[in-house]
């Protein structure tokens, strides 16, 4: 019981429901840990410990009962991305111009988790409207990776990935807009689940922008798929989200006859070799499990992919933030204010052209799923970002990126969005940072993505013994 702060949270309900541990216990075990390590991490935006330790009694109380009936989440502490909206919380969106902003309402998503028991004791940091793929802003400084203190957690969910492999929560959430959820699963190490458009209510106007998700992140598939059943299912406000609801089993069969493609560049990606080594041994693991694993290829152009996106960003987060860029642009993060103003560039007409360009992506893909359960890639083409990039040209291989989508390889599964996607760590890097392994799903098929993520995890399981975890003496010394 000596590393209370990374139990699972399956295994915490267990010995929650025998009585061999108490939910305050876990929850204090997670603010000790919060104490050692968040003024190096700073993964957190907001902590909320005190109204926490009450929840935490309450369920061990709940737990208590020789009748009881414990809710799903009950007395699991989660960590919710500071950008979802809870009533009384703040919702700055890492943004000085917002920075007293206070939410008035709660989003679907995160009022389930509260009815579902968890306790929320945190808030985890993002950057600035959650727009790049690292976590650093004017209002939150500099969020960094547990493994490497010099490198991002990646981003935007950078500040909930980081306190997963810190060991500072037990459960977190995240938001996908251009990889934001895989990218942060993949630096840190832990799992993220991306799930196909639709099947989590999400907050007016992004429920209609079809690049964006919310979804779980966590140290384990069986974690993630927890959550993912509290989150998940039909609500009257969002008119996309998805009916019936699915729940992921509590268990699945393994991945034997299964016939999986797998791509190392998705055709256009120059990707680090130490990134392309990891996926090689993860691939041979799932052969070794009876998959059966085809290299594939894919026609992608990246001035393609750059394209739609320009196109969609443009068309959306520019005017998404035009009053606050007009009111305030003073206050904004470079990155931030370099988005919008490249927005502007972009006319009505374009819209169109982005939906061919979209449709033009979607079609190998379909054909390769439509012959295969899933797909496997990397999920970033490098094991991590500088903690403070600010969109410079990063070396892959000796060759400079020319601009960022050339490091986003997690978009065209934004764009490609009712394709459930799950990365899982791949391995480390020389650098001490992990890799990760994308599972690409057929479109709504996210069963099958847990499925292989399940099978996956036993051949290679993950921050399951303290040599697997984070060192964090770097941390301890700064």
């Amino acid at each position: 019981m000596d590393e209370l702060c990374y139990l699972s949270a399956t295994e915490a309900r267990r010995l929650f429901k025998s009585k061999k541990l108490s939910p305050v216990e876990l929850l204090q075990a997670v603010i000790d840990q919060a104490g050692k390590v968040e003024p190096s991490i700073n993964a957190f935006a907001e902590t909320r410990y005190e109204p926490a330790m009450e929840q935490a009694k309450a369920a061990e109380a709940a737990y208590a009962k020789r009748d009881s009936a414990p809710r799903a989440l009950e007395g699991i502490p989660v960590a919710i991305k500071e950008e979802a909206p809870i009533k009384g919380h703040k919702n700055t969106l890492g943004s000085l111009a917002l920075k007293d902003a206070i939410a008035d309402h709660t989003a679907v998503f995160a009022q389930r988790i509260l009815d579902a028991g968890g306790i929320v004791h945190a808030r985890t940091t993002t950057p600035e409207f959650s727009c790049t793929a690292v976590t650093w802003s004017r209002l939150w400084g500099v969020t960094r990776n547990p493994w490497n203190l010099d490198f991002a957690p990646g981003g935007s969910s950078g500040g909930t990935a980081s306190s997963l492999a810190a060991g500072t929560t037990t459960l977190a959430t995240g938001s996908d807009i251009g990889g934001s959820i895989r990218m942060p699963a993949s630096m840190c190490g832990v799992v993220g689940f991306k799930p196909p458009y639709g099947r989590v209510p999400e907050v007016e106007i992004f429920n209609l922008d079809h690049y964006c998700h919310e979804g779980p992140l966590a140290r384990t598939v069986d974690d993630a798929a927890m959550l993912e059943n509290v989150i998940a299912g039909p609500h009257p406000s969002d008119v996309v989200s998805l009916r019936p609801k699915l729940e992921i089993p509590d268990s699945q069969p393994g991945v034997k006859g299964m016939r999986l493609a797998v791509s190392y560049d998705l055709g256009c990606y120059n990707v680090d070799r130490e990134v392309v080594a990891n996926l090689r041994g993860s691939v041979q693991k799932l052969r070794d499990a009876g998959a059966i694993v085809e290299e594939v290829s894919l026609p992608w152009k990246m001035e393609e992919i750059s394209r739609a996106c320009d196109i969609h960003f443009g068309m959306i987060f520019g005017p998404s933030i035009k009053e606050i860029y007009e009111k305030s642009a003073d206050l904004l993060t470079p990155y931030a204010k370099q988005l919008y103003e490249d927005g502007e560039q972009i006319r009505k007409d374009d819209f169109i052209e982005g939906l061919v360009l979209e449709a033009r992506i979607y079609e190998p893909l379909g054909h390769i799923l439509d012959q295969h359960d899933a797909l496997l890639c990397p999920t970033f083409p490098m094991p991590a970002l500088p903690a403070e990039w600010d969109r410079e040209p990063q070396l892959i291989n000796g060759r400079a990126t020319r601009n960022w989508a050339e490091i986003l390889m997690t978009v065209p599964f934004n764009v490609c969005s009712r394709c459930p996607v799950m990365s899982v760590p791949s391995g480390r890097a020389s650098n001490g940072v992990p890799t990760g392994m994308s599972i690409v799903g057929k479109t709504y098929d996210d069963l099958t993505v847990f499925q292989i993520g399940r099978a996956f995890e036993k051949v290679q399981p993950w921050l399951d013994t303290p040599e697997r975890r984070p060192s964090m003496r770097a941390a301890l010394a700064k």
